[in-house]
């Protein structure tokens, strides 16, 4: 019951808020649905991968233009930043899509399905908005423009960002968020707060999903190479087989989570993804290699599962003559929704979604690069609801799917979202 006090607060909060669902916020959203709908179409049937969003890009940079912004082009290869100055003085908000696709072949029976093909580490392969990265710029654009048409009440600035590489830069690259915060999008405006949505394929339209704190995983892939003495096969006492010892370190690994760490805290997660080693059945290899993903929701906990990995791996080594040498690489950090701005900014989710639609629930293991804004900025990031509310959530598909679908009417409470968020925290009544 960690966050009990937190969550009393957000009931409090919700039930005694100056702030209540803008009816011209609702009325606008309502108005451009359909553009927003035309919109979501054509990026999803125009999808682009990581760092090779040009087209994407130009459809953003012609919209906010029109919309008479400031736009500033080119962050971390192709992200586009829009910047409204209200017409009162006052603070600053960050508003986030991001913008990229999956090396995914889709296989939904949609009009506007995307048939485009790419080359992707050497493999002929569809690309699909497989994410739901595409309705999170068409509800961010629909939200650009509400706020531009009120410029006169907005106190302080908005900026858009249009996000890059949210799924992953090739790694002689780099980018995402994490490039664009290097970039300056937040210090360059003196951004206060970032908010970001992420569409959900399981989770009914019209519903919003929150967690303060760690809300989703910080994501490390890692590497363990065993090395040993190559024999024959035919006989393995001749030689230090890693084989056997990268089988153990795999069992070893798990018990890391389910008998060294303390998961009433906060889950954690050791995968391993991927062996490789040796050439043919009857050759002890020299070396194994294994392959995997880290994800925790606790920063003290995923220090002490760093320092656990490398002496489980190294002991069960050297416990039959082998060595190991692990590499825990950089990735995602926690999305970390902060509990003051998520108290905040609650009362305002909740009335415009309705209390009844606004849930706490679980953290998630899967990793969002929001987090390099809320590891800079105090930040809330919310699931929204994209799910046909028809369906049963068993048969809904999941992310990263090739027959992964959103309903476009999940989207106008996206643009509400955005839009109320941006208002009520920069006219004071989000305190």
């Amino acid at each position: 019951m960690r966050y009990l006090p937190l969550l009393l607060c957000f009931l409090t909060a919700s039930l005694f808020a100056q702030t209540s669902n803008d009816p011209k916020t609702a009325k606008g959203a309502a108005e451009i649905e359909a553009k927003v709908i035309e919109w979501r179409h054509h990026l999803h049937e125009n999808p682009e991968l990581s760092n090779r969003e040009f087209e994407t890009a130009k459809y953003v940079e012609k919209h906010l233009r029109g919309l008479g912004m400031e736009v500033r082009t080119g962050v971390a290869y192709t992200g586009v930043v829009g910047i409204l100055k209200g017409d009162k003085p006052g603070g600053v908000i960050a508003l986030r899509a991001d913008m990229d696709a999956l090396p995914v072949t889709e296989i939904v029976d949609l009009p506007y399905a995307s048939k485009v093909k790419t080359t992707y580490l050497g493999k002929d392969v569809g690309v699909m908005h497989a994410c739901g990265h595409d309705t999170h710029v068409a509800m961010l654009m629909g939200a650009a423009e509400l706020l531009s048409k009120r410029k006169a009440e907005i106190e302080g600035t908005v900026v858009f960002i249009f996000q890059p590489a949210e799924e992953g830069a090739p790694k002689e690259e780099g980018g995402g968020a994490k490039m664009m915060v290097k970039e300056g999008v937040l210090s360059d405006y003196k951004v206060e707060t970032a908010f970001g949505i992420h569409i959900n394929s399981q989770t009914p339209v019209g519903h919003v999903n929150y967690k303060p704190g760690g809300a989703m995983a910080a994501s490390n892939p890692f590497k363990i190479v065993v090395k040993g003495k190559q024999a024959h096969g035919s006989a393995p006492w001749a030689s230090v087989d890693p084989v056997v010892a990268a089988a153990q370190i795999i069992i070893g690994l798990q018990t890391i989570v389910s008998r060294q760490m303390d998961l009433t805290k906060e889950p954690v997660v050791i995968t391993v993804g991927k062996i490789e080693g040796g050439v043919r059945n009857n050759i002890i290899p020299n070396e194994v290699t294994l392959i995997g993903t880290i994800r925790t929701l606790d920063r003290e906990m995923k220090k002490e599962v760093f320092e656990r990995i490398e002496q489980t791996a190294t002991s069960i080594a050297a416990s039959s003559g082998a060595t190991a040498e692990v590499e825990i690489q950089d990735g995602t950090l926690i999305t970390f929704n902060d509990p003051d701005i998520t108290r905040r900014l609650m009362p305002t989710v909740v009335a415009t979604a309705g209390e009844d639609n606004v849930h706490l629930v679980r953290p998630i293991t899967g990793a969002e690069d929001f987090s390099f804004y809320a590891e800079k900025v105090p930040s809330l990031f919310l699931f929204l609801g994209g799910m046909d509310p028809e369906m049963d959530r068993a048969d809904a598909p999941g992310h990263h799917t090739p027959n992964f679908r959103i309903d476009d009417r999940g989207m106008k409470l996206g643009v509400e979202l955005y839009t109320n968020i941006a208002l009520d925290y920069l006219s004071g009544k989000a305190r």
